[in-house]
């Protein structure tokens, strides 16, 4: 769904705030909590989409705790095109009513697993219920070289209802 009060251009965007990088990652169920998730780093995440369009593009903003961001992610199925760039207060207030309708709250658990960080989203609001990991990588050799934890469920990666942007826009 492109929304129509935007006319958003990738390659228009400057590259001087962030130099572009490629996101690997993939998306989990979970078949249960890992022990002692109450112990890991952890943050409430509300975050809200500007614009969607065709071929994955989407410009979203974010709270994380004090960080405040505005990302440009375009791509789909597990590889994607991101850009982001810290804002101050001022500058997300001033866009976050534009998010009216495609909003998100969730909080997020970073659990360490074996070389990576395996991010445990569990979501409030409206999405309330729903529990996702996602594990990000530097490279496809890692991606598909990852032994997952049993408690990992069935991977859901590329499944569009699954996409913080569908749960933001359902």
């Amino acid at each position: 769904m492109f929304l129509a009060f935007t006319k958003i251009r990738p390659a228009g965007m400057s590259a001087a705030k962030k130099q572009s990088t490629r996101e690997i990652e993939r998306k989990f169920l979970l078949k249960r909590y890992p022990p002692g998730l109450r112990k890991f780093p952890h943050a409430t995440i509300a975050q809200g989409y500007l614009a969607v369009g065709p071929g994955g593009l989407q410009v979203r903003l974010r709270q994380k705790g004090a960080v405040r961001s505005l990302t440009f992610k375009q791509g789909t199925k597990g590889t994607r095109e991101e850009r982001e760039i810290r804002l101050s207060v001022e500058q997300f207030d001033a866009l976050w009513p534009a998010t009216v309708g495609r909003r998100l709250t969730k909080v997020r658990y970073e659990v360490p697993w074996k070389s990576h960080t395996i991010e445990i989203d569990i979501y409030r609001g409206r999405n309330n219920g729903l529990v996702v990991a996602e594990v990000e990588f530097e490279n496809q050799k890692s991606c598909a070289a990852f032994a997952r934890p049993d408690w990992l469920g069935r991977d859901v990666t590329g499944r569009a209802k699954y996409s913080n942007v569908a749960l933001a826009l359902k």
